[in-house]
């Protein structure tokens, strides 16, 4: 999993690193242009930085997800699970009901 986020990420960047260089080089033939294409190159870039960021959240949370439904199939005991029952062995120590 760990390597298709590295490989979204590696995609997301090099598209963005690829647009650049397009833009720039259709810029070259003024210095107006150059400098407005720069300038769309920037904001393209940070866009896809953004959306890279935003996509890798939306991921986290999806295999977040998918661990707590495993974990549920599983049976396993979650930390909740395992405070409660720190608390009640706690409490019968003390002799409360």
């Amino acid at each position: 999993m760990k390597e298709k986020l590295e490989q979204l990420l590696y995609f997301g960047l090099g598209s963005a690193l690829l647009a650049k260089e397009k833009i720039d080089k259709a810029g070259e033939s003024t210095r107006g242009l150059r400098e407005e294409s720069d300038r769309k190159a920037r904001e393209f870039f940070q866009q896809a930085v953004a959306k890279g960021g935003e996509e890798r959240e939306e991921l986290k949370g999806k295999i977040k997800e998918l661990m707590k439904e495993v974990i549920d199939e599983l049976g396993v005991a979650t930390r909740e699970d395992l405070d409660g029952l720190r608390e009640e062995l706690a409490r019968l120590r003390r002799g409360e009901p």
